[in-house]
This record gives structure tokens, sequence and C-alpha cells, in this order.
């Protein structure tokens, strides 16, 4: 038996407590440890839905290089070979976001799962799941950014519009009030003639400001220093009236970051795909929660349909 043993105050340190995440296939215990049957000459991780061999016949390895020295091949369930499955996925949805981000029309949802190797049941709900929004949503955000960027750079309403990926002017317009906080042009001008509302707060990204009309967000923006937010948000709409958020705007903008923070998420995913997927997600809870409504960390979190991620909302 090929086994290093930890300190004592480690997890898993013994076989006694390897064996007992073994019985109870315990998930947490992943990366930490492998086990082998000798009988079978297969190596598994501790969670492994397959038949669970005698206890006499298992050996502990700390690592898959161990394992395979010793002879023992990997499991076909459970696939110890391979990063773990939750990092598998992760990389999945970032291959996916690139390829949205690159297309100059909206891939399918049977193109994007094809590509990564998921079926289309499973890639939808895996890429919302790590995302906070579906494929669709995030192809959406995509390109609401390439508009608002050219339109940025002085480009026309037009112009922005078809090189932003839409085929129809019809298509952008179905979403833009809501997505724009103002119609296009208005946005264009610098805000011109729109009353907007922010305020700016701190999360687990940095500092975060949110600004936005009687008809929606109008900017979400992320950095480490509170007061170039809301200069850039001055550059942004020079002449729109900014006015710095009442007790109410701040208190639901404050309740916004609680409901979108996802501190489970330990993947290394691109920036952008983070920050899009944020973006969203505060677009999202703002038009479903109304000003000055209280809600409760257990009332978000059965509203995303997690009631027991309460700790995770807080």
């Amino acid at each position: 038996m090929e086994t290093r043993m930890a300190e004592t105050a480690q997890p898993y340190a013994d076989d006694a407590a390897r064996w007992q995440a073994v019985i109870e296939r315990d998930a947490a215990a992943d990366g930490h440890f492998l086990y082998a049957v000798i009988t079978t000459g297969v190596y598994c991780r501790p969670h492994c839905p397959a038949r669970r061999g005698h206890r006499d016949n298992v050996v502990f390895f700390d690592t898959r290089e161990a394992a395979e020295r010793a002879g023992y091949r990997p499991c076909r369930r459970c696939r110890p070979d391979l990063p773990p499955l939750a990092e598998r996925h992760a990389a999945a949805v970032a291959s996916a976001c690139r390829m949205i981000e690159a297309a100059e029309e909206m891939p399918s949802l049977a193109t994007l799962a094809d590509a990564v190797g998921i079926s289309r049941y499973h890639f939808h709900r895996i890429f919302k799941q790590i995302t906070g929004v579906t494929p669709k949503q995030y192809a959406t955000a995509h390109q609401h950014r390439r508009v608002r960027t050219e339109l940025d750079g002085g480009a026309s309403v037009t112009e922005a519009i078809f090189s932003a990926g839409y085929s129809a002017s019809s298509r952008f317009y179905e979403g833009a009030a809501g997505a724009f906080g103002m119609n296009p042009s208005q946005y264009r001008r610098g805000g011109d003639g729109a009353a907007i509302r922010f305020a700016v707060g701190q999360c687990s990204l940095g500092a975060i400001l949110v600004a936005a009309t009687d008809r929606g967000v109008c900017a979400i923006q992320l950095g480490d220093d509170p007061d170039t937010l809301v200069r850039e948000l001055q550059e942004r709409f020079p002449n729109a009236d900014l006015h710095g958020g009442d007790s109410d705007f701040e208190d639901l903008v404050a309740r916004v970051v609680g409901f979108v923070e996802t501190p489970r998420q330990a993947f290394p995913l691109p920036l952008d795909i983070t920050g899009t997927a944020f973006q969203q997600r505060v677009w999202q809870a703002l038009t479903r929660i109304p000003a000055g409504r209280t809600a409760t960390y257990a009332d978000i979190a059965r509203e995303i349909g997690s009631p027991r991620s309460v700790r995770a909302v807080a």
C-alpha cells in the first residue's frame, strides 16, 4: 500500500477517515485522496457511485500517478484520471462563452452543446448554474455590450446595431429600453434629458456602481475606487441629470449585491464571463424587486430556486 500520511490536523489524514469518506461517498473528499480495490485492479474517487470493495481489499493513494505506478487503472464511472467534473463543466462553459463572443450570430444551443461534448439539456442547465444566465441571455448581454461599445465610439444607432450582429433593428429594439435604461439615441447623446439615480457599494469583485433610470438599469460598473466609478458615470452620461441614490435605492443595490454574489464558485473563469453574468443577474434582480420592498436572505434564496443556499446568499 502506498499512502503518505498527512498531519492529523488535515482532513482525511488517516485510513479510518478515508474509508469513512468512501462509505459516505463524500464528494468533499475528492482531490484529497484516491482509493483502489485490489481484487478489481481499479482506482476511484472517494465519491464514486460504483460498488465498493471490501475494506480488506481497499488501499489508498494520494495521487493518480501513485495508483497507476502500483498497477491500478482508472475507473470508467468516476474518471479519476480526468479533472474533477465541476472543473470540466466550468471549462466547457468558458469555451462556449468564447464561441458566443466570437460568432457573428448567436450559435444554436445544439451547436454549443455539441462543441463542448455535452447533451443540450445538461449543457443548458450547467451553463445557467455556473454563469447565472442562460446561453441566450449571455449572448444578448454580449450583443448589448457590443452596441454600447459602438455607440461610445461614435457610431450611429443603425451602424451599432448591425455591427453587433443583429440581423434586423427590430430584434434589437425589442429589449433595448430595458437593457440601456433609455432609448439608444438618448444613450448616444450622453443621456440627454435622462434622470439617473446611482449608488456605490462593495461586493466580492470590488466597488460596484449601479445606475438606473425609471426605465431600467443604464450602467453597472466595477472597479477598485468608488470615486473613479462616479467620474466614469459622469463621463459616460455628461448630459444626464445625475442624483446620488436615496436610501431606498441604496438599500435595493445592497440587496441586489447579496443576491448575485456566488461565493461557492471557485473556478477561474475568464473575467468577461463572470462580469457579464454578474451584470445580468443584477439587472434581473433590480427588475423583480420593487423600490422600498424588503426581503430576507431566505426569501431571495427561495426566489432563485435554492432554498438551502441562505448562507451563500447572505
